[in-house]
């Protein structure tokens, strides 16, 4: 019997469609603008229209993201470590046009933590000579590794031994550079009005609207509404374990006035998972796929990392906890829980996903979270 539901909220509950969109405009503007890489400073711009930004992301993740499609099947989940993925690959690529002449500048950048002012640098570089950027190139060198979740990193070293002929480990982990993705993602997502609150710093760029205040539900909202008031009714706890930060996902969900259903105890955000990570010593990541998330969104965010991580696994009576997820990744969190998993079809993929997750014998597979009441109480 179900007595606790953990929700993922991308893909299952909200679109996760201008996600994606901050994620490519992203990559272009640390590519393009005169604050990274400066390739090409007058093409960017802070408010392009919804057909640009279509063909931005078109041109950056491929027609039909086959780029993200790839990252999600190797169970990689979160927007920032995807953008990350993205243009550090474009990196390498635009050095591997310079080696020869660049050899020695090349393994000193690769050395050292790269931070905005070593894009910089780079770009200054870069603007002597004749490159270009190929973004079909990320599937055709990614398929070829077996690589899965945050071990994609480390093939970025792999990459830069193999086009660069540099010997570095400074792609591994959460680092300077990722922290310069995530920091535009933000700019991106939130706008001006919030990147302070949502980072604890300033824009680098100002002029963003940000798509917060644009959120579309994956169901009409008063359905998802009904559907939390009759699992409350029914006497089960929920809770969130989302990748999205704090201010992305309480905002919303007071908005669509879904807040009242929970305890902010158990919504757990990337925000929680941020602070854990920096807490451990060994500094390794907790997102998904890593359990921590949910367990700590099972314990309350009120327990202490130290706890969340001791969890004996497969945790007691995993059978009453279900995880309702769109990703390979929150399955393979579940999976390490011994929790159920429902995967619903609304994320990136769609119904494509299907056979994925029968391959990965998902106990559920729902068309759309609204799908749940009748797991819960069939007709």
């Amino acid at each position: 019997m179900i007595k606790t539901i953990l929700f993922d909220v991308d893909g299952v509950l909200l679109s996760e469609e201008h996600y994606f969109d901050a994620s490519a405009l992203t990559v272009w503007e640390l590519l393009i603008s005169n604050n990274y890489l400066d390739l090409a400073p007058e093409k960017f711009k802070t408010d392009y229209s919804e057909a640009e930004i279509k063909t931005i992301r078109e041109t950056v993740f491929g027609k039909n993201d086959e780029v993200l499609k790839l990252m999600k099947s190797r169970g990689l989940n979160a927007n920032w470590d995807m953008i990350y993925l993205s243009f550090t690959h474009q990196l390498i690529h635009l050095l591997s046009q310079i080696k020869e002449q660049e050899n020695s500048r090349i393994n000193g950048w690769l050395q050292e933590p790269i931070n905005r002012e070593v894009l910089l640098e780079i770009g200054s570089v870069l603007h002597n000579y004749s490159v270009n950027t190929d973004f079909n190139l990320f599937v055709a060198d990614f398929k070829r590794s077996t690589e899965t979740k945050q071990e994609l990193f480390n093939y970025l070293n792999q990459l830069a031994e193999e086009k660069l002929g540099v010997t570095t480990t400074i792609f591994s982990g959460i680092g300077a550079l990722w922290s310069v993705c995530e920091h535009i993602c933000q700019e991106w997502y939130v706008g001006d009005e919030n990147v302070q609150n949502s980072t604890g710093r300033p824009s680098v760029q100002f002029g963003k609207q940000g798509f917060l205040a644009n959120e579309t539900t994956l169901a009409a909202k008063s359905d998802i509404n009904a559907l939390f008031t009759f699992l409350n009714e029914s006497g089960i706890k929920i809770g969130i374990g989302t990748g999205r930060p704090e201010l992305e996902t309480i905002q919303p969900f007071q908005h669509l006035d879904w807040l009242k259903h929970f305890d902010l105890n158990h919504i757990v955000t990337a925000d929680d998972v941020l602070k854990a990570e920096k807490e451990l010593a060994e500094r390794r990541p907790l997102s998904k796929p890593d359990p921590f998330t949910y367990i700590m969104g099972l314990n309350g965010r009120d327990s202490s990392v130290r706890d969340c991580l001791n969890t004996h696994l497969p945790i007691e009576n995993g059978e009453e906890v279900l995880v309702v997820g769109d990703s390979l990744a929150d399955l393979l969190a579940a999976r390490k829980m011994g929790c159920q998993f429902a995967a619903v079809l609304t994320g990136l993929s769609g119904k494509d996903a299907r056979r994925d997750f029968e391959k990965h014998e998902a106990d559920y597979i729902l068309d759309n979270v609204l799908d749940l009441k009748n797991l819960i109480a069939p007709k």
